[in-house]
């Protein structure tokens, strides 16, 4: 954990909580051990659906279905949201979840591969969320750049690993060490990268912002 325990608890308890509906859903979640977001990075994503106000959404990393009706609850009425899903036994559930929250109309579930996906999918959206495969991330980043536009936001989940992120190489676990180097590598780029200006928050297990610029 980056932040301290009993800070994390703390912050926490102050959180407002969302509909009955929604919290069902992240208690049927965590009963069954999918990985859905902490209550931090819910209210930092509210937050940031009120500033931004987007009309389309990207979510690369499905699961159940939590996030994505996360998303739907909080962003303007008549925004719409692409989200994207490779396991094959989450589908379903996240489908079922969307029909029962009434949200089927407003949200696009493509199954597959997200690179497969991203590769053939065209316009621009106003905010994309990653928190999928971390591994992933660096591959999916050209992707990225080609579907935002100038103001667009990118917001990518778990990117400081647990701390292992400022460790050396040698101090990760092997079985660790590929995701290691990619996500230095990701951060890397969302911070250097001419037409992006990115910060890295010490937000849970780590978030980053990026906004494409002129």
């Amino acid at each position: 954990m980056i932040i301290d325990e009993r800070l994390t608890t703390y912050l926490n308890s102050l959180e407002t909580g969302n509909p009955q509906w929604l919290n069902d859903i992240e208690e049927k979640a965590l009963h069954d051990g999918v990985p859905i977001i902490g209550p931090q990075m819910q209210s930092f994503l509210k937050v940031m659906l009120e500033i931004v106000k987007p009309a389309t959404i990207l979510e690369v990393g499905t699961a159940v279905g939590f996030s994505t009706l996360l998303l739907s609850e909080y962003a303007p009425k008549d925004c719409k949201i692409t989200t994207i899903e490779k396991f094959e036994k989450r589908i379903p559930i996240a489908k079922e979840n969307f029909r029962k929250a009434g949200r089927e109309d407003g949200i696009t579930l493509l199954e597959g591969d997200a690179m497969d996906i991203l590769a053939e999918l065209d316009g621009t959206y106003d905010l994309i969320f990653m928190d999928a495969a971390k591994a992933q991330y660096i591959n999916y980043f050209p992707h990225m750049l080609r579907l935002m536009k100038t103001g667009s936001i990118l917001i990518s989940d778990n990117v400081l690993q647990d701390g292992d992120i400022i460790e050396s190489r040698f101090a990760v676990e092997k079985r660790n060490r590929t995701i290691y180097r990619r996500m230095r590598e990701y951060l890397y780029e969302l911070k250097h990268h001419e037409k992006l200006l990115t910060t890295i928050i010490p937000l849970g297990d780590g978030v980053t912002v990026s906004t494409k610029i002129d």
